[in-house]
This record gives structure tokens, C-alpha cells and sequence, in this order.
């Protein structure tokens, strides 16, 4: 089993709305292939900047193949889209990992 993370910094003033993006129209499409499965939303606690904010998306991916399929299924538009609307407000910093135990 592996973690795909996407740690977010969002400038403070869009951090609610990007919130609300996530939970409204990215998670429930992500979600459609079936690839990406367990999403949660965390924020960050250390590192914080006074004008930004930190959340971290994490999901559970059966492997890395699967993670490529929803990336070129649907990700990438995702993330086109994010861009789109947050433009560089949002940044995001994707990590594959791997369950150890």
C-alpha cells in the first residue's frame, strides 16, 4: 500500500476557499476511477508562515501504477484546473510513500 500526499501552502486569504474547493469538487472527482481511495485533509502545524497556511491531502493508492493511471485519467486535469482557479496562490508539493507498517 502506498501514501500519495500532496502537502498545499495557500496564501492565508484563499485558505478557506481552497478548502472548500477541495472537499466540494476535487476529492469527489478524484475519487471517480476508483485509483485514489481514503482521502483526508490535515493541516500543517509546524513550519507555519504568517501568510500562508499548510494542509497536507493524503490518499491511499493500491501502487504506483494505479497512481499513474489516475494521474493521466484525471489528476492532471485536476491540477490544471486548481491552477486555473487558485492560480499562484496554491502551491503544491506531491510525495509518494510507502506503508511500512
Amino acid at each position: 500500500m502506498l501514501i500519495y500526499n500532496t502537502t498545499f501552502h495557500v496564501e492565508i486569504k484563499d485558505a478557506r476557499n481552497f478548502l472548500i474547493w477541495l472537499n466540494e469538487c476535487y476529492i469527489p472527482e478524484a475519487e471517480k476511477n476508483g485509483d485514489l481511495q481514503k482521502p483526508r485533509i490535515l493541516r500543517i502545524l509546524s513550519h507555519k508562515e504568517q501568510d500562508s497556511e499548510c494542509f497536507s491531502l493524503q490518499w491511499e493508492v493500491e501502487d504506483s501504477a494505479a497512481l499513474h493511471n489516475w494521474h493521466t485519467s484525471c489528476g492532471a486535469a485536476l491540477n490544471a484546473e486548481m491552477m486555473k482557479i487558485f492560480k499562484d496562490k496554491v502551491i503544491g508539493i506531491p510525495t509518494l510513500m510507502e506503508v511500512i507498517r
